[in-house]
């Protein structure tokens, strides 16, 4: 996340100073959580009135907690650069029509008992530019240099399984997008080293009845890593209870460049409480296709979110235990991992 935007003519150290701030900042969130309370009238809810709740904390400075004011330095630093990169394609003001949407730093820390800790650093933003109204949006970001291309589902990222990153496996990357119809949508994009990628995404959702729904996402991509590849994913959703959902989850993900492909599932529980509180238990698996262990990896994980500051700062706890074998010939090892983050919306 703290890469320099070095193709920009000026103040390229205040966006990178103030998402520094962000990440020093979020650590200590849980505690200054309570005392900030007592002070601090809470913004407007981050979707869909992000510019409000920014612009309400604009208008009374003195009330603000730390985290209220690097949340402002972080918007104002990113709409800096979201405008600046606009200018470059017209002279239509950023005011008239421009806006940052599904902004979010994120900090973690990952401890599996079977490896290392993980730190990792995430960051990303969309971008509505006035002078690109043909391209429907410009993105950047901050994430896992294979996950950004091959567009994994959220919960079969790396840090979500628990699984061994650090931000050497990162990489920045940016591009606009084209939104063609309300289910299909083109990027093309740079990710680490001006190393460009191209996506062609698809999403199809079916109410088979006011309980159950189904959705099925394919994205087909373009690296020179990989050549073409794609990832398919298949979702069923069953409502068991108000605010109680079952959830099926399915992926696998192949490239011209491997003769293998390599495949996830999930299946859980996911129970909703007010303020924006989630509980939720899985069972996970994962493996390669074609490899004498079809299932390399499964294990069982309960994961805890709810904000720990107003209502833009959400922390969550993940604990879980995993069964690992990658080698025929051994018996499968034991695992405990556990991992905590915290996630700053603006």
């Amino acid at each position: 996340m703290i890469n320099r935007f070095a193709w920009l003519p000026s103040r390229p150290v205040s966006t990178t100073l103030a998402l520094l701030s962000c990440a020093g900042l979020l650590w200590t969130s849980a505690a200054q959580a309570s005392e900030a309370a007592a002070t601090v009238t809470p913004p407007a809810s981050d979707s869909p009135g992000a510019e409000a709740a920014a612009a309400s904390d604009a208008r009374a400075p003195g009330g603000e907690s730390p985290l209220s004011r690097t949340r402002s330095s972080v918007r104002t630093s990113v709409e800096w650069l979201a405008s600046g990169v606009d200018s470059w394609f017209g002279d239509i003001p950023f005011s008239e029509g421009g806006k940052v949407t599904d902004g979010e730093v994120g900090l973690s820390l990952y401890k599996r008992e079977d490896d290392a800790a993980s730190l990792g650093l995430r960051f990303k933003a969309r971008f509505r530019l006035p002078n690109l109204a043909s391209y429907q949006y410009l993105f950047v970001g901050n994430d896992d240099r294979r996950e950004i291309v091959s567009d994994q589902p959220d919960t079969f990222t790396r840090q979500q399984q628990l699984l061994r990153g650090d931000n050497r496996d990162n990489a920045f990357f940016a591009g606009i997008g084209a939104t063609l119809r309300d289910n299909l949508d083109v990027r093309l994009g740079f990710r680490g080293g001006l190393k460009p990628y191209a996506q062609v995404r698809y999403r199809h959702i079916w109410a088979l009845s006011p309980k159950n729904r189904v959705e099925f996402r394919e994205t087909l991509f373009y690296s020179v890593a990989d050549q073409i590849g794609s990832t398919t994913a298949l979702t069923y959703e069953h409502a068991l209870a108000p605010g109680l959902t079952a959830r099926w989850l399915n992926a696998i993900t192949a490239t011209a460049r491997s003769k293998d492909a390599g495949w996830s599932s999930s299946a859980g529980v996911f129970k909703s409480f007010e303020g924006q509180r989630l509980l939720s238990i899985e069972a996970l698996l994962n493996g390669v296709i074609g490899q004498p262990v079809v299932v390399q990896d499964y294990g069982l994980q309960m994961k805890w979110s709810q904000p720990v500051h107003q209502d833009f700062v959400i922390g969550e706890v993940i604990v879980g235990h995993f069964w690992p074998r990658t080698d025929p010939t051994l018996p499968r090892n034991r695992a405990w991992a556990v991992g905590t983050g915290v996630r700053l919306k603006f």
